[in-house]
């Protein structure tokens, strides 16, 4: 069965239940949203501060492919493989965009049977969460706009506004507009711009506050514009626009409960993307998780390169968590395609790709476990057409290596499948102090952070960028010289090219703009061709979803 067919044969448990069940939540604490989505209220969150803090496990991956690698289900399986040796676990994801859903990437609630349910309503609209965040951004547009059209008391300079528009799809055509045409009764015409959604500094901030006042703080230090002068910084507060930006925001700072297949509790919660923003769920869901259970699972977007970096640099950094261990998923029909090995040609043993395409999980361990101090655990997402030799191939680099290599088989068989990898994670869980490094110092100049990513991390010889960006980064060093980075690179290549494939080394990383995101509290350093608005492809997984005249949904992956 496809992975929507699985999920709408499930047996899903009302929430309400299954809360008070499974983590002794009561019923006042919870607002449902129908019988199997509820948001768990700021009151009980703020109430359990005092209970002791669980494990948090990172999942994360290597660096992704078109055929797949499976960190969401991994996740998933692994939280009920816990559960099911004794482990009290709950698992932390992000919601899913429309855009991928309705693009290339299709569903992101896990697969085959390691999923999150009620899975059509996770890729969807869900609780309107995303919603309210481009509602709550693009009412800050509409005010800026309204301020300069009522007499611009503020001396905004229209030619260095930084606020663009958001929408939750792709749609390259919006990624740069001429909006005020018409005449003066519209306003004054300008350039302007449409990011999606997770890409919304709105969405950042969202996932880092940790109470509804440090997200109308956050709100109000937006940076959205400056004077004539180029210096004299215009932010939201001066247009007294945060209050009514949190108003929006108030119940999608409250995280969702779901669950798995298995009936075990979910928080998805908040949703950046890792290639273009910070790529982790929201630190209210994670500290909340942590209150809750004895291990939280989560998963940060894409390869360690991107996600596991900014879940490190500056969701650790910032919210003082404190991973124990690592999981770095990888499927050998990915690696043999980061060997050189055709998407037509997957299926087939090919020992010589194999072999090639390690060296990109073979990095990414070692930034782990080097870079970031933490224990890594190498987990095999396993395909019927995986060969004996290739997985004995794979097992004998990773011992050579140093790293435990584990099957896993959660897709096929749920959380039965992933029992042996959620041993050894306990293993190593409850046999060391939780805490983690830092790729670099807080008190380095913004341009040796980047170049410290760039060269730790992605294996490259230094960066590069105009003497127009060199100069904006001396000059935020200023004021913002503690901001930790947040890369907008390409997730396909440790490069800025995603031809790339494997471990590329020697290579340049150029830098070809840069952000100031003051209310999450870092810069944004666009590498290489990363748009922060993507497009379709020529065949939009849109075109394979319908639903049928009894209101079921099919083609939704």
């Amino acid at each position: 069965m496809s992975d929507i067919e699985i999920a709408q044969k499930a047996t899903i448990k009302p929430i309400i239940d299954l809360a008070q069940q499974n983590h002794g939540i009561a019923a006042q604490h919870l607002d449902p949203y129908g019988h199997f989505k509820a948001k768990l209220s700021l009151d009980y969150v703020n109430s359990l501060k005092n209970n002791p803090d669980g494990k948090l496990i990172l999942v994360t991956a290597i660096s992704p492919t078109p055929a797949g690698e499976g960190k969401t289900t991994t996740t998933v399986g692994l939280g009920d493989a816990l559960n099911r040796i004794g482990k009290k676990t709950m698992i932390c994801l992000r919601e899913p965009s429309l855009g991928p859903c309705f693009g290339v990437k299709g569903g992101a609630a896990g697969g085959g049977y390691a999923q999150v349910v009620p899975m059509e309503d996770i890729n969807l609209h869900f609780t309107g969460d995303f919603h309210a965040i481009g509602a709550a951004h693009n009412l800050m547009s509409a005010l800026l706009d309204n301020h300069i059209t009522q007499g611009n008391a503020l001396g905004i300079d229209p030619r260095r506004i930084q606020w663009k528009r958001v929408v939750d799809m792709n749609d390259r055509a919006l990624r740069k507009i001429i909006i005020g045409l018409g005449g003066v009764g519209n306003g004054y015409s300008r350039e302007d711009g449409y990011d999606i959604v997770v890409a919304s500094e709105v969405m950042a901030i969202l996932c880092l506050s940790d109470s509804l006042a440090d997200l109308k703080e956050r709100l109000g230090r937006i940076v959205i514009g400056y004077k004539a002068d180029g210096k004299t910084a215009i932010y939201a507060s001066d247009l007294k626009a945060h209050g009514a930006m949190a108003v929006l925001l108030k119940d999608a700072i409250k995280p969702n409960l779901v669950q798995t297949l298995e009936n075990n509790i979910a928080i998805i919660h908040g949703g950046p993307f890792a290639n273009i923003a910070h790529g982790c769920n929201t630190v209210i869901a994670t500290k909340t998780a942590l209150k809750l259970a004895d291990y939280v699972i989560t998963e940060a977007g894409f390869g360690a390169d991107l996600g596991a970096e900014k879940f490190i640099d500056i969701k650790c950094r910032m919210a003082g968590l404190k991973p124990s261990a690592v999981v770095l998923v990888a499927t050998i029909r990915a690696l043999k395609f980061h060997g050189g090995a055709g998407k037509e040609d997957l299926n087939k043993e090919n020992v010589a790709a194999l072999e090639k395409g390690f060296e990109n999980l073979e990095r990414h361990y070692r930034n782990i476990t080097q870079h970031y101090g933490l224990p890594c655990i190498v987990s095999i997402n396993h395909f019927t057409f995986d060969t004996a030799d290739e997985l004995a191939l794979l097992q004998n680099k990773c011992a050579a290596l140093g790293a435990e290599c584990i099957v896993a088989k959660h897709w096929a068989e749920g959380g039965a499948g992933a029992e042996a990898l959620a041993r050894a994670v306990a293993d190593v869980a409850e046999n060391r102090s939780p805490g983690c490094d830092f790729v670099y110092d807080d008190k380095l100049p913004l341009w040796d952070k980047i170049e410290a990513i760039a060269t730790k991390l992605y294996g490259a010889v230094g960066i590069s960028a105009t003497s127009k960006i060199k100069n904006q980064l001396k000059k935020w060093d200023e004021s913002y010289r503690h901001f930790p980075i947040c890369m907008a690179k390409t997730q396909m290549s440790f490069s800025t090219n995603p031809e790339l494939k494997g471990a590329p080394s020697g290579h340049n990383v150029e830098i070809n703009e840069v952000r100031l995101a003051n209310g999450a509290g870092f810069i944004v350093a666009i590498a290489g061709d990363m748009m922060t608005m993507p497009g379709l492809p020529p065949s939009p997984a849109a075109e394979r979803i319908d639903i049928d005249a009894d209101g079921k949904i099919i083609g939704l992956f």
